[in-house]
């Protein structure tokens, strides 16, 4: 069964195996790190979440951290569907909790649906915080998701000073 990495807001086993998404067959294999220099960034318009989304994007020096899943390939045909044609499917490398370095399926937007000047919120954003600390994930950074989401919003047209505040709250 294929593992696929997660660094969004399905890092929350409890969202990505709710009933409106995998519905429990998204098996949950822990905390795992990117091997290659990604970062996340909140870039992308969410019509479901009302929000700007996660992206997965190349940042030299930097490593993101999210969860591996395991899943039937069924599953992964209903997790494309669920992300949309915003996003694009690929593999990359990651290490898992046992320091193994395997491939996962990971899903990242398309260059051309990529968006400066939008918001994010702070619940969007607290789906991720609780995923990443309820999995172990350093606290560094869970922290620095935080600071990208206040960054993202601070240079958003609408300046969403209250989601701002809220997500100082994480």
């Amino acid at each position: 069964m294929p593992l696929v990495f997660q660094y969004g807001s399905n890092v929350m086993r409890g969202r990505i195996n709710g009933p409106s998404r995998l519905n429990g067959h998204a098996e949950d294999r822990g905390a795992a790190c990117t091997v290659d220099d990604y970062d996340i960034a909140f870039d992308v318009w969410s019509q479901t979440n009302g929000c700007a989304a996660a992206d997965l994007i190349h940042a030299p020096g930097r490593k993101a951290w999210g969860v591996l899943y395991e899943m039937a390939d069924e599953y992964v045909r209903k997790l494309r569907v669920i992300e949309g044609k915003r996003y694009k499917e690929t593999t990359i490398r990651v290490r898992n909790g046992e320091h193994q370095e395997v491939d996962a399926v990971t899903f990242v937007v398309c260059d051309t649906e990529r968006r400066a000047g939008i918001a994010t919120s702070a619940a969007y954003v607290s789906w991720i915080v609780y995923g990443l600390r309820d999995h172990g994930v350093p606290e560094d950074y869970v922290a620095h998701v935080v600071a990208i989401a206040i960054q993202t919003n601070a240079r958003a047209s609408n300046g969403a000073t209250e989601q701002i505040r809220l997500m100082k709250t994480l």
